[in-house]
């Protein structure tokens, strides 16, 4: 595409948003053009690959016919659709990732680091040690592939809830990148479901009808990674064919941490001049190793350096599903989707085991028994009892002989496995109400799933080099007695044991919203959504009857705000809405501290928690001021917000290995803040800042439980109203630019820079801070031929050396001469790492994209 076009298209949607009021008030609904990224899907029912929306999608010939046509000419603009909304009558924050920032990280084939570089308030924490599976955190709630982490966000996939059943964990690097056509960040709407505390992610896929043609690509580059994708798209008649299949494999920055990724994305579709359908189906499949933080006193040797192995993930997802909207009339249309997903997640976990000869106090001297640090004598329990209950038993309930000087490990195994299915439906009204324009939507959603879960623990071996291994026979320490053994549990089946659960899944909503446009500049919203969850579960082992058990939550979350668009340059919104999260089947099986979880394994008896409960706040300001300099356009946003949470839900950890782990709730919790973000953009530029300042805080007095921090009292910490939550640094920038040296040659430069933040287990905030780091990224691509691209990407520019995670370990002898003196373990991050690659699109002359909208929406 030329810079001419370019410019040609961008002041054609600046002059059409410039006029956009002076329309009539019989089409002010309809007043928005396609040269605006300000349309929103305020529902996930009806967007992504079920609603090739030409407002949405930008696929269509509106803006290049505005550009083109004689003076005075209005180019009709495309109904809106189901909860399609211009961006300014939405009352609360919108943030937008499109297909052109996802292609400019290419080379790291990560969907999240592009929302970590763009999306104000948006940190990333890497407790895996690999890009692939960071923790997303957005204005501090987060959204995680690691079971035992609280979720705090709702991502749907073309209508979709995909926080997986068992756990309501997300994982981002099972979306295939360059299938995405767009990626809504929505706050303060309750329309969304459970799990939307913190906002919603909305992730819409590319169709036949959205993206044409043949593409193929492959790059390589640092830690040996070499990665590719096919792409294929067409339209025939009114049928429509999209596909794109990808992969990836490197060996890690990390010791024993190699990554591969597979992925398969299809979506058939049919349309028609009243209705629309499509059936969509994805397969993937992932593999990484090495998933821990690392003592600090071995990555001061050695960045690379990682703890306890074998540590690895594999993680397959298939799904199915088919999308639909029909226009009913003119006034009226019907969406709906229905899916099936299948859900399969093996993790193999190389782990201190906390065993010793069984006390003097028990029957049973000589045996091997688990720490019984922490645990408190039942009442009326006799002092023999209590200890005889940690004697460890294998199969048959056979004891196993202690050796000394050995360092006990085990071999921990967890499979996880969920079948979902459901679906929504969702009518949508443009009717006038007493005159005044009027957007309605009413609708329902059920989800079901049934799962199962099944852990063991192998008894095994810290060898020197820290990989566990269970063979008797050990080269290091010889003959080891028991060694090998499968199932272990504890005599009492505290602390350790195998579980198999298996459970279901059952979660209910109906929503309603409407916006009223009292005059053309004033819009107000109201709504509402009743959300319903039942979770069942059954322990299969006998170990854990407690397990069993049927839980419901239910509750009305309502919503309500307004907007006033001054002018172009000038929107003020502002909202109040209510949000809640059911506890996942993992929470309410794992709330016991006398029985916790080796998360991901082990589930046991559970004192039942109570669903979490927000109250959000947020108000603002935001516009554009087009042909500022050189025909660009100027966006802006400046915002607050706050989130009160009630019973939030937090994971604390037990004496001894710090992957033990059980949850409570809390009174409350807070996240406020401000966000303040501009952006430029010309035919030849695009520049970018924003500033966050993020608050989160614990607003309760009481006592915790951290066995493992240095500051720690008999295990516990005191935490007081104020103390911030961990892991959120409170100041974060961003800021960037992409430029046109020449029509066929772009550079790109992209600074991150973060405050200070707690470790993860210092809720006390006594410890010293994660330091505060900045990254910068660079990239490149050049346009060789109309048919070849070629590009390049560099990721940590001046290899800053720097750690977005940090926990706390039990301090001493680990194996041979290795020695833990300071509790503090952190995840180095990628240091600096290099990719470079081509596209190169099939054809004589390669069918082009429509513009993609270059008004960035705040």
């Amino acid at each position: 595409m030329s810079l001419r076009t370019l410019r040609r298209g961008l002041t054609a949607s600046a002059s059409v948003l410039a006029g956009s009021m002076a329309v009539g008030t019989a089409h002010a609904q309809q007043a928005v053009t396609l040269g605006e990224i300000s349309v929103v899907a305020t529902s996930p029912v009806g967007s992504g690959g079920g609603n090739s929306s030409r407002v949405q999608n930008f696929n269509e010939t509106a803006p290049i016919a505005a550009a083109t046509a004689p003076p005075g000419t209005v180019v009709a603009a495309p109904r809106l659709r189901g909860s399609e909304q211009p961006l300014y009558k939405i009352p609360s924050t919108v943030e937008t990732v499109t297909a052109q920032d996802v292609q400019a990280d290419l080379g790291t084939n990560n969907v999240v680091a592009t929302l970590a570089r763009r999306t104000p308030a948006l940190n990333i924490s890497d407790s895996q040690g690999n890009s692939n599976r960071p923790d997303v955190t957005y204005r501090g709630f987060v959204a995680s592939p690691v079971q035992g982490v609280p979720q705090g966000l709702a991502v749907y996939q073309n209508g979709v809830r995909i926080n997986e059943a068992f756990g309501d964990i997300v994982n981002f690097d099972l979306i295939p990148p360059q299938a995405i056509q767009r990626i809504d960040v929505v706050t303060g709407n309750p329309v969304f479901g459970l799990n939307a505390l913190g906002g919603a992610v909305n992730i819409q896929m590319k169709n036949g009808f959205t993206w044409q043609g043949t593409e193929i690509s492959a790059w390589g580059g640092s830690d040996a990674r070499t990665a590719g994708y096919l792409e294929y798209g067409k339209v025939s008649g009114p049928w429509s064919f999209y596909f794109t299949g990808d992969g990836l494999n490197d060996r890690g920055w990390r010791y024993e941490s190699p990554s591969t990724i597979g992925r398969m994305y299809g979506d058939i579709g049919y349309r028609s001049q009243d209705a629309e359908f499509h059936l969509i189906g994805m397969a993937a499949r992932s593999y990484f190793g090495a998933a821990a933080a690392t003592p600090v006193d071995f990555t001061r040797n050695d960045p690379r350096a990682i703890f306890t192995y074998p540590q690895t993930t594999t993680t397959e997802v298939g799904t199915l599903q088919l999308t639909g909207r029909v226009d009913i009339s003119p006034t009226w249309d019907l969406a709906g989707n229905a899916y099936f997903r299948r859900f399969s997640q093996v993790y193999v976990d190389g782990n201190d085991g906390n065993f010793e000869q069984c006390s003097r106090q028990s029957s049973f001297r000589g045996f091997l028994c688990f720490e019984d640090d922490g645990f408190t004598r039942a009442p009326n329990q006799t002092q023999l009892a209590f200890r005889n209950q940690f004697l460890i038993l294998g199969q048959q309930n056979r004891a196993v002989p202690f050796t000394d000087n050995v360092p006990y490990g085990t071999l921990d195994v967890t499979r996880t496995q969920a079948t979902g299915y459901g679906g929504s439906l969702q009518a949508a009204n443009r009717d006038t109400l007493f005159g005044f324009n009027n957007a309605f939507i009413v609708g329902g959603s059920i989800d079901a799933a049934n799962y199962s879960f099944k852990s063991s623990s192998t008894l095994g071996v810290i060898n020197p080099n820290l990989s566990i291994t269970t063979d008797p026979n050990n080269p290091f320490y010889g003959t080891i007695p028991g060694l090998g053994t499968p199932f272990i549990r504890t005599a009492g089946a505290l602390g350790i044991a195998p579980s198999s659960v298996n459970g279901s899944n059952l979660y209910l909503g109906l929503y309603t919203q409407d916006t009223l446009d009292l005059t053309d500049r004033l819009s107000v919203t109201a709504g509402a959504r009743l959300n319903f969850a039942r979770i069942q579960s059954e322990d299969l082992t006998g170990f854990s009857p407690d397990v069993t058990g049927t839980h419901y939550f239910n509750k009305i979350n309502p919503v309500a705000g307004l907007t006033y668009r001054f002018f172009d340059a000038l929107n003020l919104y502002g909202s109040y809405s209510e949000s809640n999260r059911a506890p996942t089947p993992l929470e309410l099986a794992c709330a016991n501290p006398d029985r916790p979880c080796l998360l991901p394994n082990s589930l046991v008896a559970d004192p039942p928690l109570k669903q979490v409960t927000g109250r959000t706040y947020e108000v603002g300001f935001r516009g554009q001021l087009p042909n500022t300099y050189d025909g660009g356009i100027i966006t802006y946003k400046i915002g607050a917000f706050r989130t009160d949470l009630s019973n939030d839900i937090l994971s604390l950890a037990t004496p001894g290995n710090a992957a033990r782990a059980y949850f409570v709730n809390v009174p409350a919790t807070q996240r406020q803040g401000v966000e303040v973000g501009g952006e430029y953009t010309a035919d030849y530029l695009r520049v970018y800042a924003n500033y966050a300042l993020v608050d989160a805080t614990f607003q309760f007095n009481g006592t915790l439980s951290s066995p493992n921090n240095p500051l720690a009292v008999d295990g516990a910490i005191q935490v007081t109203r104020g103390n911030s939550v961990p892991l959120v640094p409170n100041h974060q920038i961003k800021a960037g630019f992409d430029y046109y040296i020449t029509p066929e040659w772009q550079v790109g430069l992209y600074l991150q820079a973060f405050s200070s933040s707690y470790y993860r287990g210092d809720e006390s905030n006594l410890n010293r801070k994660l330091p505060p780091y900045y990254v910068m990224n660079f990239q490149t691509k050049y346009q060789v031929t109309k048919n070849l691209e070629v590009f390049g990407l560099i990721t940590n520019l001046t290899n800053n050396r720097y750690a977005t995670f940090g926990t706390f370990a039990e301090p001493g002898p680990v194996a041979g001469n290795l020695v833990i003196n300071n509790a503090r373990t952190t995840t180095l991050s990628q240091p600096f790492s290099v990719y470079g690659g081509f596209k190169y699109a099939f054809g004589a002359d390669p069918v082009p994209m429509s513009p993609e909208p270059i008004i960035r929406k705040y």
